[in-house]
């Protein structure tokens, strides 16, 4: 048995997958801690694992980020991901490492596994010398030479342009970037941690192991990774947790295809997809099942049309295999249910990472990219009916799906951080008289 240490940023994103991750660990009989947001407490203390709360870091409200960091207020799109690396993942990395450098001071842990984003964890593990673990839940965005920046939505260069365009593109990534390279290197200095001269990128991922969601087929191709990197498929496939039945489901037609609409749970404005997506399909001969993001706010403000119906969340276990196609936000959880049930995607990406997975899924041919946050109602429709005319979508995410069902992601994290722990301890000293 081993005493684990689990760090979750407190958004439901992140929730959903990391829970599953816990619980694997919980079932296997080790002793199991979650550090997180009061939001999420009551969701890990039921599968049976400790609760540690953010207490010197900021809790916040993943639906009001602003009233903890105004920064971040009205910004969309580009300015919205760097403001919300420097201010929510970068700016509270010091305090999280003092909340879990404290719990560790009450009881050591023998590994630490995390979110990926959450940059206290890096700081603790290297402050308590203990090993660490990644769980990327979020597509892989560590840089290498050949590709151009993971976090822009650009298919691998073709020929000298390419290569020049991805050397252009660093380079102004790497100016864009320099208010967060100064708020971590302050960050660290806030922890008693020494200078680095690691790159920025490093900051994000263990050194020891990654566990990333996902599977090869959505990577675009290089010839190695920095670090190690074992794909454990999708750790939700459920997407959410598993709520009631809306009042509708029974009255679903059984002649008509599903097309499930989902805004995601983080930027949930129903105007962005959800508006445009009943324009578009309203009349057409499917039923529309959408997701508001949100279980206390299932409503939507505007009518639906006749083969809509709406929930805040569903159970992705009993709506997938019922669906014939998904129009998201491009959320990475939900990319990845789909897939696993081999729908093909229409993927409206406006913000953070949602454009780079909306790139991945269009590369990989399971979907298409509407390249934009807003589309209108004529790209939605026209899009769909290129995925209903077009079997090589269906075919490609039913490969994809088949590759992602081959795995058991939360049990593969569990084994591949105890051979890390195994490997530790067989590294350990002997003590003469031991």
């Amino acid at each position: 048995m081993a005493d684990v240490m689990i760090a979750v940023m407190p958004f439901a994103g992140h929730v959903a997958p990391l829970a599953a991750v816990a619980d694997a660990f919980v079932e296997a009989g080790h002793r199991v801690r979650v550090y997180t947001g009061r939001a999420y407490a009551d969701r890990f203390a039921t599968l049976g694992a400790e609760v540690v709360l953010w207490s010197v870091a900021p809790d916040f409200d993943e639906h009001d980020i602003a009233a903890t960091f105004p920064a971040l207020r009205d910004r969309k799109g580009p300015r919205q991901l760097l403001a919300n690396v420097e201010h929510l993942f970068v700016g509270t990395g010091a305090a999280q490492g003092d909340d879990l450098v404290a719990a560790y001071g009450q009881r050591p842990w023998d590994v630490i596994v995390a979110d990926g984003l959450s940059l206290g964890t890096h700081f603790a593990a290297e402050r308590t010398g203990t090993p660490s673990v990644t769980v990327s839940i979020v597509p892989l965005s560590i840089p290498t030479p050949e590709l151009p920046p993971p976090i822009l939505p650009f298919r691998p260069a073709r020929g000298p342009l390419g290569r020049i365009r991805d050397r252009v593109l660093n380079s102004t990534l790497a100016l864009a970037a320099r208010g967060i390279q100064r708020a971590y290197d302050a960050q660290r200095a806030a922890s008693g941690l020494p200078p680095t001269d690691a790159p920025l990128d490093a900051a994000w991922h263990s050194p020891d192991l990654v566990c990333a969601s996902g599977v090869p087929e959505l990577e675009f191709p290089r010839s190695g990774w920095p670090v190690r990197i074992e794909f454990v498929g999708a750790l939700a496939p459920t997407g959410s947790i598993r709520p009631d039945p809306p009042h509708w489901w029974t009255q679903l037609p059984e002649d008509r295809p599903i097309v499930h609409v989902t805004q995601g749970t983080l930027n949930v404005d129903p105007d962005d997809l959800i508006r445009p997506a009943f324009a578009a399909l309203g009349r057409q001969p499917v039923s529309i099942v959408a997701t508001t993001g949100r279980a206390d706010a299932p409503e939507l403000p505007f009518p639906a049309p006749p083969n809509a119906y709406v929930a805040g969340l569903v159970d992705y276990a009993e709506l997938l295999p019922r669906t014939g196609a998904m129009i998201t936000n491009g959320g990475w959880g939900g990319v990845l249910a789909a897939l696993s049930h081999g729908i093909p995607l229409i993927v409206a990406g406006g913000d953070i990472d949602k454009p780079v997975i909306a790139a991945r899924v269009a590369w990989a041919g399971a979907g298409i990219d509407l390249r934009t946050g807003r589309p209108s109602p004529r790209a939605i429709l026209r899009a769909w009916r290129r995925l209903s005319s077009a079997p090589g979508f269906r075919e490609r995410a039913e490969a994809i799906g088949r590759a992602l069902r081959a795995h058991d992601g939360p049990r593969e994290v569990v084994a591949h951080t105890m051979a890390l722990v195994d490997r530790r301890r067989a590294q350990r000293p002997v003590t003469p008289g031991a």
